[in-house]
């Protein structure tokens, strides 16, 4: 893995095979993939994105991400990431209103000169010996805002709300979303619940702990997978929740009596 940092504004290369990792921003981040392929899977769905393609990531918006290599080239993007402190300066500064309801959501942006303009004036500031001066950095980042607003007619929906989660339903959230790989804080802060209050709910909910229903859980979705998809506990283990294959397999094993790969012999 290579990465430039300048300020909120980076451009990284990976090279592996394949590279995934949870993702929950805690600020917007506008994406252009130069090269290679960027997977983003969400609990009902997933999207691609290539090579010239440009997506605004929502903040608080859990999924899992993934970096790709494709015709032999790595994957590559440039990203700016917008802090919440300097949303909120914009859209004082500015006399915007914020925004009082929100839902994240992953916007897909069209081509457009003027995305296209900020993203190559981006590149060369790369080649910098030093950083990029922290004044040109915000310029920058502010750019970026303007270009945005000026040509999404919803984007203030995902740029311009800045109150933290609130309570909802538990059921329907952990049922949606206990395939991805969250601390139990985590998983409380994007129900809008404490650590402590978030296991009192999980119990009262599910008539047990969390940690053994997510367990739980995502083993039938794996057996699921390997058994009737036919995937390889490879390529499925990651997906469902387990940091390694060989944690995953004693805990399959445990679970079912049997090893995951008994589907392949």
């Amino acid at each position: 893995m290579e990465a430039v940092n300048i300020a909120d504004i980076f451009i990284s290369c990976k090279k592996e095979k394949h590279y995934s990792r949870e993702v929950m921003l805690p600020q917007p981040a506008l994406v252009r993939v130069l090269s290679g392929e960027i997977r983003i899977a969400y609990a009902d769905r997933s999207k691609h994105f290539y090579a010239g393609d440009t997506m605004l990531i929502p903040r608080n918006q859990l999924g899992r991400l993934s970096k790709l290599p494709l015709n032999g080239q790595p994957c590559i993007a440039v990203s700016v990431l917008f802090r919440q402190e300097t949303l909120q300066q914009y859209y004082t500064t500015h006399q915007i209103a914020p925004v009082q309801h929100h839902i994240p959501e992953l916007v897909e942006l069209q081509n457009h000169p003027l995305l296209d303009s900020l993203f190559d004036s981006l590149q060369p500031y790369f080649k910098l010996a030093d950083a990029l001066p922290a004044d040109i950095a915000r310029f920058k980042v502010e750019e970026a805002i303007r270009i945005l607003r000026a040509i999404h007619p919803n984007v203030d929906n995902q740029l311009g709300y800045f109150e933290e989660p609130g309570k909802i339903d538990l059921v329907d959230f952990m049922e949606k979303n206990y395939m991805f790989n969250l601390p139990l804080e985590k998983f409380g802060y994007l129900t809008g619940r404490s650590l402590t209050t978030f296991k009192k709910d999980f119990e009262k909910s599910f008539n047990g702990p969390p940690g053994k229903w997510l367990t739980r859980k995502r083993l039938e979705l794996a057996h699921y997978q390997i058994f009737e998809k036919k995937r390889k506990p490879s390529d499925v283990y990651f997906d469902v929740g387990f940091e390694n294959l060989s944690h995953f397999s004693f805990a399959f094993k445990k679970q079912f009596g049997y090893n995951p790969t008994t589907a392949f012999e």
